[in-house]
């Protein structure tokens, strides 16, 4: 059975409205990639795609056996939410290999941590231009409800192609604020799991952490959430990981933020 709406670690007798939020509530802050948009799995087809090609040709270079990237457990551990140079050394050591960082003008054949994550990107642009990008509709649904009842929306994602996928999903015209990747490298925000990204659109939003709402579907994004002391984290469980987003920080637990508007 899929996991259902957990109660919250911290009891609010009081919700905003119909959104099933903390009534002190005044933004939504929403990470992009399995929370908006249905493009996790797309992320992690790339990561597959350009771990594996690296990972293979190493591989064979030592007279090694193979050991390809999982898109499932790898990639919920190790990439998942992570600005995209983090995402490459994480994986990397969790395999006991460090490479020179380079450049992020490094070309994607160069054998650095930014060579690798540019061959990501690459793949990434690929795989959009083919497949399109859809939203979820439960999210939409809640986000246009969040605007509705007066609450400031943002989205907060790694991503330096944010934009370009909400443009593609048709929905970027909900959101007053856009914390991306590219803004993350201008303003020289750290990644999640810290929390720099998610406290830079509450300022920008102008609301303090204790009274916006984090949402997010990666274990490095909950726990941003709660590094960031923000007054409600809700995880949004894609991924059949319900327990590791609630020990990350998140209060609440959804399969779809549909389900918050029908919270009592």
């Amino acid at each position: 059975m899929p996991a259902r709406a957990q109660k919250p670690r911290r009891p609010r007798s009081v919700v905003v409205g119909e959104l099933g939020l903390p009534a002190s509530t005044r933004a939504c802050l929403f990470d992009l990639d399995g929370v908006l948009t249905q493009t996790a799995s797309v992320h992690a087809a790339a990561w597959k795609t350009t771990f594996d090609d690296y990972l293979r040709r190493r591989a064979e270079e030592r007279g090694e056996p193979f050991v390809p990237f999982d898109e499932h457990a790898d990639y919920d551990e190790y990439v998942d939410g992570r600005p995209r140079y983090d995402g490459v050394r994480t994986f990397l050591a969790s395999r006991g290999i460090t490479l020179p960082d380079g450049d992020p003008g490094d070309p994607p054949d160069a054998e650095t941590v930014c060579g690798i994550g540019n061959r990501k990107n690459a793949a990434l642009v690929s795989l959009l231009a083919t497949g399109g990008v859809e939203a979820y509709e439960g999210s939409v649904r809640f986000v246009q409800a969040a605007r509705r009842a007066g609450l400031r929306c943002a989205v907060v994602s790694a991503s330096a192609n944010c934009r370009a996928v909400l443009a593609a999903a048709r929905i970027d015209g909900l959101f007053d604020v856009v914390v991306d990747g590219v803004v993350a490298a201008r303003e020289h925000l750290a990644g999640k799991p810290e929390p720099d990204t998610y406290l830079a659109a509450a300022r920008l939003v102008g609301v303090p952490p204790a009274d916006a709402a984090v949402f997010e579907d990666a274990l490095a994004g909950v726990a941003a959430g709660r590094a960031g002391h923000f007054g409600w984290v809700v995880g949004v469980d894609r991924a059949r990981q319900a327990d590791e987003l609630r020990a990350n920080g998140a209060d609440i637990v959804v399969d779809d933020l549909a389900e918050l508007l029908s919270a009592p």
